[in-house]
């Protein structure tokens, strides 16, 4: 299973060895950036833990595109190779995290799958300057798995091989700050450190599901507690990276962008999202932003929040993945979702890298669930995935070819 998940996300991949970098943000990373232009230098980390360049504060983002240059000088071949294999390395991880977590090597395979190769998360992997998604995310994913690691004998130093790990996910992308909240959800499904229904069923139907050993259940609020230290991590880096964005003018005041326009603009990007998931064609480089959305798409987007949102919440007995799926994906995509604007797109196609993983384990669960419901056979099932996947492989190869200069991709973007 791990070869063929490496094998078809490379293969799907492996064409931007002969891509060029781009005039979006790339020089600003690398190609005019003359700290990251002359690779590992003493003078060089320090700079990258002490500068709110670009907007951001991303110390280890700057060391790789630096390891890149020392390696590979200006090749920007290597440098997109290097993203590909950190993507390959996020898939194959979260395949083993959901596998040792659930015992489902099937479903597993399936959200992985989803993950690699889906169209929406090209933008994350052909941008040598998104190398801070693949990286963080890679970081992610060391987090669960230390944090299972954890749970199965809590000790000191299994804990701080978790807190560890989120610190150096933070100092990637602050998109890991809602990583501890991740974990709260991961106690309830599928580890199981909490039940608030012990009576009730709280597994698929068509699969015996043992939960991993553990020590001793944990009431809610200790496991709330146990958090607290990840939390305050989170915080801080939440605090660095306001302070980042605002001393680089990226952050947009209520003057400029009404507060009720960017919640306006968030809910219907929710539901974007969504549609785009399950039907992703006209993916760009830039959305432009809207100030009037209308009430209408306003309306029926925060109306399909909430009944998802109840419905996800009413299952959580008899279906526990599709409340986990569910509050992943609203949860994760949150600090990205423009309640704080930073530059001027409504929304990104990189943005999803992370907050999709929620909704690919919702429905590789759901519909396995479904299917032994009804008495469907297995190989109606494993035909509709083979079917599924070769389109998101397919879209994505045809997606990623975008990105193999700045012109190819602008044009596509007009």
């Amino acid at each position: 299973m791990l070869i063929f998940l490496a094998a078809a996300t490379v293969a799907v991949y492996f064409q931007v060895s002969a891509f060029d970098f781009i005039d979006l943000d790339d020089p600003a990373y690398v190609t005019s950036n003359d700290v990251v232009r002359q690779g590992m230098t003493i003078q060089g980390v320090r700079w990258a833990f002490s500068s709110f360049h670009g907007a951001n504060w991303h110390p280890l983002t700057w060391i790789s595109h630096m390891i890149d240059v020392q390696f590979f000088g200006m090749n920007p071949g290597m440098h997109h190779l290097a993203s590909v294999f950190f993507h390959v390395l996020n898939t194959l991880l979260l395949f083993l995290i959901l596998e040792r977590m659930t015992g489902a090597i099937w479903k597993s395979a399936a959200v992985a799958a989803l993950f690699a190769l889906h169209p929406l998360h090209v933008e994350s992997v052909a941008w040598v300057s998104e190398r801070k998604d693949v990286l963080s995310t890679f970081f992610w994913m060391l987090t669960m798995a230390a944090y299972l690691w954890y749970v199965r004998r809590r000790t000191v130093v299994k804990y701080l091989a978790v807190a560890f790990s989120l610190i150096l996910g933070l100092m990637s992308k602050p998109m890991l700050v809602t990583l501890p909240f991740v974990l709260l959800l991961l106690d309830f499904w599928p580890l199981r450190r909490w039940n608030p229904y012990p009576s009730g069923e709280t597994r698929s139907g068509n699969a015996p599901y043992t939960p991993i050993p553990l020590n001793v259940p944990m009431k809610p609020i200790l496991l709330l507690a146990e958090k607290i230290p990840l939390i305050l991590l989170s915080a801080a880096s939440s605090a660095v990276t306001i302070l980042a964005q605002y001393a680089g003018g990226a952050v947009k005041d209520l003057e400029s962008l009404p507060l009720a326009t960017r919640i306006a603009n968030a809910i219907v990007s929710y539901a974007r999202y969504l549609w785009m998931t399950g039907f992703p064609h006209d993916l760009a480089a830039y959305y432009p932003y809207q100030n009037d959305l209308g009430m209408i798409p306003v309306t029926l987007s925060a109306a399909l929040l909430l009944f998802m949102t109840v419905a996800a919440l009413r299952s959580a007995e008899k279906l526990p993945y599709i409340a986990v799926g569910w509050l992943w994906y609203l949860g994760t995509l949150f600090p990205v979702v423009g309640i704080v604007q930073v530059g001027s797109q409504a929304l990104a196609d990189r943005y999803t890298y992370v907050p999709l993983i929620g909704i690919f384990m919702a429905i590789a669960w759901g519909l396995s669930d479904l299917f032994y419901r009804i008495h469907v056979r297995k190989s109606v099932l494993t035909a509709a995935t083979v079917m599924v996947l070769a389109s998101c492989a397919w879209s994505s190869w045809v997606q990623a070819g975008l990105w193999k200069n700045s012109e190819t991709l602008f044009r596509h973007a007009l």
